[in-house]
């Protein structure tokens, strides 16, 4: 296609994106009042001598005229891009799915089937280790000294959480598809497994934003248990890939490679066919 073409493909899949996004964030506005409760749930179970206002009651406070607006902004538009996700995503799939060859395509179905229930689970655990975190960090609060936590700094703290446990522990998948490309061998793997597990804890340490010892090692540890699995899984693919035959093996250095050049229009034509 023209370059002003794929620009015109390119518009018309923003505004699908954003039309989706839009729609979400109206369900977010929707559904505001349940979500925001979920998301308050940790700070609620801390002890009574953490909260502002004591006994059974876990308010959280606001220090402006428009942070209650924006905070619904921010909460609605974490629902929509939620919500929306298939939505994106298929634009942006439809938009850089043509020029995949089908290997490539396949292995971004593998990708995404592993991404999605990675991420989910870090987030997961992350909400489950909030309420430890935030009882660390205002158990450094001086004695007669009342926190007033907003609004505002919780949800902070609160999607900061759920964000970098949630990319962490996409890490150990980059290791298995720098392997299945053949950029990464296992056996450099294993050489700098010691680096690797020590940047962890170093990657813990800064990354989260409450930077306590519990929440980084609820962090590393899991990310060290996944990246072992992700050398785990390059070492059966090297030895697999060991056992198959090297196509170019008896050319030499200075020789082309031949190429499939039926397969190669096959998927040319199919990619024309799509557009």
């Amino acid at each position: 296609m023209p370059l002003m073409d794929h620009l015109r493909e390119l518009r018309n899949r923003l505004i699908k994106a954003i039309l989706g996004l839009v729609a979400g964030m109206v369900v977010g506005f929707v559904f505001f009042d349940p979500v925001w409760s979920f998301l308050q749930e940790p700070y609620c179970e801390l002890d009574a001598a953490y909260r502002a206002s004591g006994g059974r009651e876990c308010n959280l406070y606001t220090n402006g005229l428009t942070e209650g607006f924006f905070l619904r902004i921010k909460i609605a538009l974490m629902i929509g891009a939620v919500v929306s996700a298939p939505i994106w995503l298929y634009q942006l799939w439809a938009f850089v799915a043509p020029g995949l060859y089908r290997r490539e395509r396949r292995w971004t179905y593998v990708f995404m089937a592993a991404a999605v229930p990675l991420f989910l689970l870090g987030a997961v655990l992350s909400y489950v280790t909030l309420d430890k975190g935030l009882s660390i960090l205002l158990g450094f609060v001086p004695d007669n000294t009342v926190p007033l936590v907003t609004i505002t700094s919780y949800l902070g703290y609160a999607t900061a959480m759920l964000l970098v446990f949630g990319l962490t522990f996409e890490l150990p998948l980059f290791v298995v598809v720098l392997n299945l490309a053949g950029v990464l061998s296992s056996a450099r793997i294993r050489r700098s497994q010691r680096m690797i597990i020590f940047g962890i804890f170093v990657f813990a340490a800064v990354a989260t934003p409450s930077a306590d010892p519990f929440t980084m090692l609820a962090l590393a540890l899991p990310t060290i248990l996944l990246f072992e699995v992700a050398a785990f899984l390059a070492f059966l693919n090297d030895r697999r890939r060991a056992r198959r035959p090297d196509p170019y093996a008896e050319l030499a250095d200075d020789e082309a490679a031949p190429l499939d050049l039926e397969e190669i229009d096959a998927e040319l034509e199919k990619g024309e066919r799509a557009r």
